[in-house]
């Protein structure tokens, strides 16, 4: 008896275990859409795009001095951690004339990572504000066109975020002022979206395959 009970230990809650997580990531592993069909990047002069990558949308807005803390906060939380997956990409959307700012910036930011996919993208300010609301959340830009909030934006155009956040109820940006929400609630949520690209990925391979 005391043989078979450590077999059941060893053996098999293991198992039920994995098909317990395995489960949950399957069924519970979508990170919610908040916004569908947002405004792509089509602004003048510039060549990138959301279709196809996965993207952390931010307007630093033209006090650029002011919002380097909150660069570094995303580089080190966020950029970091992500920035060797394929499609993964940071969009900041920045006023004309800051464009000198924003090189010095990246010059301080590369010191502590490969900046590549870091994206700057200038525009005016009609640009700025209609890319903006198409995002249709409960925020606002400040007179700069800044928001210390970032945004998910998937390979569809989507936006998301949550919609049973315990604090915010709806959730559609993370506050880069804040090294906790990026910590407790960003990473977890880039994990998701990053699963959930992986599995259909996986799940197309083996259709193919079959």
């Amino acid at each position: 008896m005391k043989k078979t009970f450590v077999l059941v230990i060893l053996f098999i809650l293991p198992i039920v275990a994995y098909l317990f997580f395995a489960s949950g990531v399957n069924n519970f592993g979508k990170l919610p859409q908040l916004t569908d069909n947002i405004g792509e990047l089509n602004i003048s002069n510039n060549t990138k795009k959301f279709k196809d990558n996965i993207t952390v949308l931010g307007f630093l807005g033209s006090n650029v001095e002011l919002k380097k803390g909150n660069a570094f906060n995303l580089n080190q939380k966020i950029y970091k951690r992500f920035k060797d997956f394929n499609d993964f990409q940071f969009v900041m959307v920045m006023p004309k004339g800051t464009e000198e700012a924003v090189d010095e910036l990246k010059s301080e930011l590369a010191t502590l990572a490969d900046v590549e996919k870091w994206n700057f993208i200038f525009a005016d300010s009609q640009e700025i504000k209609g890319l903006f609301n198409s995002l249709k959340t409960d925020l606002t830009l400040d007179e700069n066109l800044a928001t210390p909030y970032v945004f998910i934006i998937d390979k569809d155009l989507n936006l998301r975020g949550r919609t049973e956040d315990e604090e915010e109820g709806t959730k559609f940006g993370f506050n880069s002022n804040s090294v906790a929400d990026l910590n407790n609630k960003m990473v977890d949520d880039v994990k998701i979206i990053l699963a959930e690209y992986r599995l259909a990925l996986k799940k197309n391979n083996a259709e193919r395959k079959n």
